[in-house]
């Protein structure tokens, strides 16, 4: 554990806090560290903004990516008030910070009616035994597509 660790983890559980009060959406918060500052910060906003994928994170992630101005997070340490949920963990890996500290477990989540075991369960079966109908069309499209991607010269990878 870092020595700031503490401070900065109480600010997310302090934004998750302010967040719900404000009925901005669920009880996360999240904040993006570097340099030992607070350059980004964010609370689930998912009901107040009808976004699903406005979690305290991603708010977070695309506040600092902003700050920054990249995509990446090197260098940064992202502090959650939960553990995240799989699209956020998604999106963390993504963005390439150097760490992540949260506070509550996805099983702390779970007991507050924010269960993300269905969807851990979900991404681990083959498509076609998914509870989400998948179907795929286009594929030799799409190939060529990424085909174009790769020979592209002037493309920014990541």
């Amino acid at each position: 554990m870092e020595q700031n660790d503490q401070l900065f983890i109480r600010e997310a559980i302090a934004l998750a806090r302010w967040g719900m009060e404000k009925n901005q959406g669920g009880p996360f918060g999240a904040v993006v560290v570097k340099d030992g500052e607070i350059i980004a910060r964010g609370n689930n906003q998912v009901t107040s903004t009808n976004d699903p994928s406005a979690h305290a994170e991603v708010v977070a992630i695309r506040a600092a990516c902003r700050h920054l101005g990249n995509f990446q997070l090197t260098g940064c340490t992202l502090y959650t008030s939960c553990e995240p949920c799989p699209m956020c963990l998604g999106a963390i890996y993504w963005a390439r910070p150097d760490r992540v500290v949260y506070a509550g477990s996805r099983e702390d989540a779970a007991a507050a009616g924010f269960d993300d075991a269905f969807i851990y369960h979900e991404v681990s079966l083959p498509i076609s035994d998914r509870s989400l109908p998948f179907t795929q069309v286009a594929r030799e499209d799409a190939r060529q597509l990424f085909q174009e991607w790769e020979d592209k010269s002037d493309k920014i990878a990541y």
